[in-house]
């Protein structure tokens, strides 16, 4: 059986090299972002052909894939899971960043430099929204007394 990361690797070497130097360059935004936001190692893996970063620790965090598609060669795709608020909170915080649906897609640019912040906001969001969830809802409960 293929090793996860290697099977990943292979993808994204069949993109064209705009593509793979940019999907280069957010693996290393998601790494970074999974050490500062303190979610623990990353799996990659495939899901749906699609290269993906998860953490490794249960329910801590949600999926964040990626993909090129040779119909849209300009530009690259990223996924967060539908049923979360991720794409509509990255809409309101970051409007200037093209082509997200609000639900689940965000697109990235292959011709413009990479939106670092916007995307490493993204995987901090993405890799610790399990966990920011419960947080939210233990605080909700809270009585402040003043």
């Amino acid at each position: 059986m293929e090793n996860p990361e290697t099977a990943l690797n292979d993808v994204i070497a069949g993109w064209p090299v705009p593509a793979a130097q940019k999907a280069a360059a957010c693996r290393a935004v998601f790494l970074d972002a999974a050490r500062a936001a303190d979610v623990g190692p990353l799996a990659e893996s495939l899901k749906w052909g699609q290269p993906a970063w998860r953490p490794v620790t249960p329910r801590m965090g949600s999926t964040l894939r990626m993909d090129w598609d040779a119909g849209q060669p300009g530009q690259l795709a990223l996924f967060v899971d539908c049923k979360t608020d991720l794409a509509a909170r990255m809409r309101d915080l970051y409007p200037d960043l093209p082509g997200n649906d609000g639900q689940r897609r965000i697109v990235i640019d292959l011709e413009a430099p990479l939106p670092e912040q916007a995307i490493a906001h993204l995987a901090e969001m993405t890799f610790g929204y399990h966990r920011a969830k419960r947080q939210r809802g233990v605080n909700a409960g809270v009585v402040l007394r003043g």
